[in-house]
């Protein structure tokens, strides 16, 4: 008698599993098609990998509404965004670039001291550039 060795299909980490909403309502259409014969549901269930509760669950979502073309989705409405935001994130951005290019302008006008300072050339002051 030889044994094969069996490779099992579970993973390291258990996840919930989620149903859509089509889903549900097939598998729900499928019990209640099979609910004469003996034994059809429990094999669907056992087919499906599900338990009986999960049947009685979507049958109360169902009867309360909750399981037709569009449950009510959870968690907070989202609120529409600002135009002004947009506007303010947009001028903040110009206000930094337009800080860093004034930065970057003094550190060239320092620059340019330094090495008229080492090369001993003078600098023109703005009062002897409007006299030529």
């Amino acid at each position: 008698m030889t044994v094969m060795a069996r490779t099992t299909e579970v993973s390291a980490k258990a996840r919930r599993r989620r149903f859509s909403t089509p889903e549900k309502l097939r598998i729900l259409r499928e019990a209640d098609a099979c609910a004469g014969e003996k034994g059809a549901v429990t094999a669907l269930l056992r087919r499906e990998g599900l338990y009986s509760s999960h049947l009685t669950s979507w049958r109360a979502q169902m009867a309360a509404g909750q399981l037709g073309p569009s449950p009510k989705k959870r968690g907070p409405v989202p609120t529409p965004p600002d135009p002004r935001d947009k506007q303010i994130a947009e001028l903040e951005r110009r206000a930094l670039q337009a800080e860093a290019r004034a930065d970057r302008a003094e550190r060239l006008v320092e620059l340019q001291k330094k090495v008229s300072e080492l090369l001993g050339v003078p600098l023109l002051g703005p009062e002897s550039e409007r006299k030529r």
